[in-house]
């Protein structure tokens, strides 16, 4: 009696898949944030889903703390 529970692999075969989607976009998320300013922790944000295009939204048009408002620059620039 199968019922429908296929694991394929032994239960193994969303493992691959799921750590390549933790390197390919977790450890490039977690620096540019990092870079901007930011806690890289709030890259947990990244793999909930419709929370993620939220806090894209909201990462991208806010205020980074890494740039000082009264000059314009970055500050790793001067």
């Amino acid at each position: 009696m199968n019922m429908g529970m296929n694991m394929g692999m032994n239960g193994f075969g969303m493992i691959f898949p799921l750590l390549a989607f933790l390197l390919l976009i977790g450890i490039p998320a977690a620096m540019i944030l990092g870079k901007a300013g930011y806690s890289r922790a709030w890259v947990i944000l990244a793999f909930i889903p419709m929370v993620n295009l939220v806090a894209l939204w909201v990462f991208a048009f806010a205020k980074w703390p890494i740039v000082d408002p009264k000059v314009k620059t970055p500050l790793s620039q001067r």
